[in-house]
């Protein structure tokens, strides 16, 4: 889906070195810096940024939580209008990284990304409540307490909750929405439940659901969860998404996601 260019630049890591690459995204010609010892995007992040896009490509103000290295953002600039899109994540470096990529695909005129820890938003950006039209957030997936640390801090905070978790990010979407603003989310269907108490609780009512299957004959292992600030109570259950074909490449469906033809 894309093509990579090696960079010059290395940093030792412990042992290892790191290394950046440039790779080419798609979407208009995007690209994108990443480091070999940082979280690096997958599908998830494409799934998200197409699921928002479907329901706002008119909003003006769009915030990524946990943006990571910035690839939503980026998308998020092709597949809208938007004029000011905000990434907003706890690690230096990545936000370092997403920068320098913006640059890179000369956005600076339209996306910016801050360093904050999501939990602290309120208190820190008081001046960002109620100024957004949509917020998106692809957040840790692992609960507090599960799963093991792994080798690289970057990659362990981008998996598992740490100081902010679903309510916390849940919390922080619905300060920065403007009422009746649009909040999009990807996660693990396991964390359902979690996920609908804490929306409701913070008056981001629920609008759609999406499963994501791997094939047909498996069980969905991503959910994609749309809800309003201050919606009416209805739900509506969307049809499946399934992301490879019998013969092992991609769905139409995704081929049309990633706007590439077979």
């Amino acid at each position: 889906m894309e093509r990579t260019e090696s960079m010059e630049h290395t940093e030792a890591i412990g042992q290892t070195e790191a290394t950046e690459q440039i790779e080419e995204i798609g979407f208009g010609g995007l690209k994108l810096i990443q480091s070999s010892d940082g979280f690096r995007f997958g599908i998830d992040a494409v799934l998200l940024a197409d699921f928002a896009a479907e329901s706002c490509r008119s909003a003006d103000r769009i915030v990524d939580l946990g943006t990571g290295n910035g690839v939503i953002p980026l998308i998020l600039s092709h597949k809208t209008k938007a004029g000011s899109i905000t990434g907003i994540d706890l690690q230096a470096k990545a936000i370092e990284l997403a920068r320098r990529s913006c640059a890179l695909n000369g956005l600076e005129d339209r996306i910016r990304y801050l360093q904050c820890d999501v939990a602290a938003l309120q208190q820190q950006m008081p001046q960002l409540r109620n100024t957004a039209d949509a917020v998106v957030s692809n957040p840790p997936y692992i609960a507090r307490g599960a799963g093991l640390k792994g080798a690289a801090d970057s990659r362990f905070l981008a998996r598992q909750e740490t100081t902010a978790g679903i309510e916390e990010f849940t919390a922080a979407a619905a300060f920065l929405l403007r009422d009746r603003g649009h909040f999009f989310l990807v996660h693990r269907p396991s964390r359902l439940v979690d996920l609908l108490c804490c929306c409701r609780k913070y008056a981001l009512e629920p609008k759609n659901i999406r499963f994501v299957a791997p094939r047909r004959d498996g069980k969905p292992n991503i959910m994609l969860l749309h809800c309003v600030k201050g919606g009416g109570k209805e739900l509506d259950l969307a049809q499946t998404l399934y992301v490879y074909d019998d013969a092992g490449g991609y769905t139409s469906e995704i081929m049309k996601i990633y706007e590439k033809t077979r």
